[in-house]
């Protein structure tokens, strides 16, 4: 196991408190998601802060313990599981770099002929959910499990309204799987992949669900209180790179910058990341930035690392 994290001389209770007071001025400066009507009705002034140390120690502030639909954090989940359907051979279908487009954009992945740029653009990430369809027998369920068993939570659930909506806005992502299906980038069929994506985008989690779901993440593949490792450490860095780089869509650059840890966002307000050897946090507030980042919850990171003076930097 890695040795304990030196957290000792941070009270991080008193430190979220701070974070919380000072990033809750950022409200009223980003919006709800809207294209996903299920999302919109989501009261934009919720905000949750969880933090899980390697030590075994747990911190909340605000709504971390309400659930809410992770969206695209679901991606770090299905890819883990991906990875260890086929480890390497995934990377034959899908790359490893930045995109610097939208990240449901079809532009590059007609360009590279139906390779996308990494698994957590949409493209991506249809892909990796292809390669967990194709080697679970019923991979709603192996994700759920999966979900359930990484957070110590067996509430977990698909938030079915999400799900609903999602497939009656979900066009976009339909030209886009059918688009993968047309260079042979997609082996399942595309409805199949579809209503599994739709599911793993609507699981509701809160962000103490999620702290604890990334703690392997930043603990080499460790759960707490669980002997052997869920991933093996190999496993564990390829993940949090991705993250680092391709982890917030198209502002990878500018969130390195200011926040410095690997991350994952989705559009429900989510980000959960990871600061290797040390904890997991996740952060939760609806409004989001311009990118579809949540507003709040980047200036929460920011914070947090700040006062902290944790990153990977």
């Amino acid at each position: 196991m890695p040795p304990p994290s030196g957290l000792a001389d941070l009270d991080l209770t008193e430190i979220l408190t701070r974070v919380g007071n000072e990033a809750a001025r950022e409200f009223g400066k980003g919006e709800v998601a809207s294209y996903i009507p299920a999302l919109k009705r989501v009261p934009p002034r919720k905000f949750g802060i969880a933090v899980c140390t390697v030590d075994g120690d747990e911190y909340v502030y605000g709504d971390a313990e309400d659930a809410f639909a992770i969206q695209s954090i679901s991606k770090v989940l299905t890819l883990a599981m991906a990875l260890g359907d086929v480890g390497a051979n995934l990377w034959t279908r899908v790359g490893r770099e930045p995109s610097g487009n939208a990240f449901n954009s079809l532009v590059q992945l007609e360009q590279e002929n139906g390779i996308p740029r990494n698994p957590f653009i949409n493209a991506g990430a249809l892909v990796v959910t292809d390669t967990v369809a194709a080697h679970n027998r019923a991979p709603k369920q192996s994700l759920l499990n999966w979900a359930r068993t990484l957070s110590g939570n067996r509430h977990v659930r698909f938030d079915r309204e999400v799900a609903k909506s999602e497939s009656e806005t979900g066009d976009r992502n339909r030209a886009i799987a059918y688009f993968l299906k047309t260079h042979g980038n997609l082996r399942c069929p595309v409805e199949q992949v579809l209503d599994v994506y739709f599911h793993q985008c609507a699981l509701a989690m809160s962000s103490l669900d999620l702290a604890r779901a990334f703690l392997p993440l930043a603990n080499r593949g460790y759960m707490l209180g669980v002997s052997g490792a869920v991933m093996p450490p190999r496993r564990v860095k390829r993940i949090n790179s991705l993250m680092m780089t391709s982890g917030v869509y198209d502002g990878a650059g500018n969130f390195a910058y200011r926040v410095g840890i690997p991350c994952k966002s989705g559009v429900g307000g989510g980000i959960a990341g990871v600061i290797p050897g040390v904890l997991s946090i996740c952060v939760w507030s609806p409004e989001l930035d311009e990118i579809g980042n949540s507003q709040v919850g980047t200036k929460a990171l920011e914070l947090f690392t700040t006062k902290t003076r944790l990153s990977v930097f």
